[in-house]
């Protein structure tokens, strides 16, 4: 394994939290978050974003919202 830079930690983010990578890039990635603050920081901001909106994503609006967005639609769609 070989620390990979910054560059490419920042670059391949996204796609490492995600386990999207091969696991000799997953490797050199990881190895770089250990030993780099500003990057491990990096990490951890978008790993808790990504948490944070998947959370959102699972929770329902209550019902009055949804069929007041959905009525919203409907206007706009019918004057376009």
């Amino acid at each position: 394994m070989t620390d990979c830079g910054c560059e490419k930690a920042r670059a391949d983010l996204e796609e490492y939290l995600r386990n999207e990578i091969c696991r000799t890039e997953y490797a050199d990635i990881r190895e770089h978050l250990e030993s780099c603050p500003d990057c491990r920081d990096e990490a951890h901001v978008s790993r808790t974003l990504t948490e944070a909106v998947q959370r959102a994503c699972r929770e329902a609006a209550p019902e009055q919202v949804r069929l007041q967005v959905i009525a919203r639609l409907r206007e706009v769609q019918a004057t376009h």
